[in-house]
């Protein structure tokens, strides 16, 4: 399984941004997709998981800010990421994972918001 994500960039606090991750090499629907970040100095955080029949779970840190969403025919999992906070500073991990599999991984992609 391969996942490419994108969509990161330098934004303002208060911004938005929407990451888009397509996975390849697997069957996507079976899916349960999530997005990690890590700040720098910190542990990888789970923020977002959607899962096969699109029911979504957030950290508290991002609920309400973040959605998180999917496109199965597109092979794609997306993160509109809103009001944006410095502390929201990270690189941003897509994930994925069929039972009773572990996560797999993606590149990162960096996200930096300015005060």
């Amino acid at each position: 399984v391969q996942l490419q994500a994108s969509g990161g960039g330098l934004v303002q606090a208060g911004g938005s941004l929407r990451l888009s991750c397509t996975l390849s090499g697997g069957i996507f629907s079976r899916f349960t997709m999530g997005w990690y970040r890590q700040a720098p100095g910190k542990q990888r955080e789970l923020i977002a998981t959607i899962a096969t029949l699109g029911s979504t779970d957030y950290a508290e840190a991002v609920k309400g800010r973040f959605t998180i969403s999917r496109d199965n025919a597109k092979n794609t999992v997306y993160l509109e990421m809103n009001d944006l906070k410095p502390e929201d500073t990270a690189v941003y991990y897509c994930s994925g994972r069929v039972l009773p599999h572990d996560w797999s991984w993606g590149q990162g992609t960096q996200v930096t918001v300015s005060s």
